[in-house]
């Protein structure tokens, strides 16, 4: 019985990493974060998405709050523990911290620019 609940987690585990990736690879710029980018819920996401706006960025924003799976399933996708998550041309960039520093820098704006589409 153990077993079975085990691989049901697998296989939803690998359910949720496959909707993740379709969503990376759906758009060259994409933003797992608290609530949307009309209306932010956590001031991290917040500072992403108005830096991300500063540039004039077309994102899509994936909402974790309204689905957990994809809030705990992204965390184990990227490897990284904290949300936002900003993602570019399918390649992860960074959370709050990186997306900001990588702005601070002047860095972003290569990165952004070289998003397909």
């Amino acid at each position: 019985m153990v077993e079975d609940i085990s691989e049901r987690k697998q296989a939803m585990s690998g359910d949720i990493q496959q909707r993740i990736q379709t969503e990376v690879d759906g758009s060259p710029v994409v933003l797992f974060m608290k609530g949307t980018k009309e209306a932010p819920q956590c001031g991290f996401s917040a500072q992403v998405t108005q830096v991300l706006g500063s540039y004039g960025v077309n994102f899509k924003d994936i909402d974790v709050l309204a689905d957990w799976d994809i809030r705990e399933g992204i965390k184990s996708f990227s490897s990284w523990p904290t949300i936002p998550q900003l993602y570019v041309n399918g390649e992860f960039v960074g959370g709050c911290d990186i997306t900001m520093e990588l702005h601070r820098k002047g860095n972003l704006e290569e990165i952004l620019n070289k998003a397909k589409g």
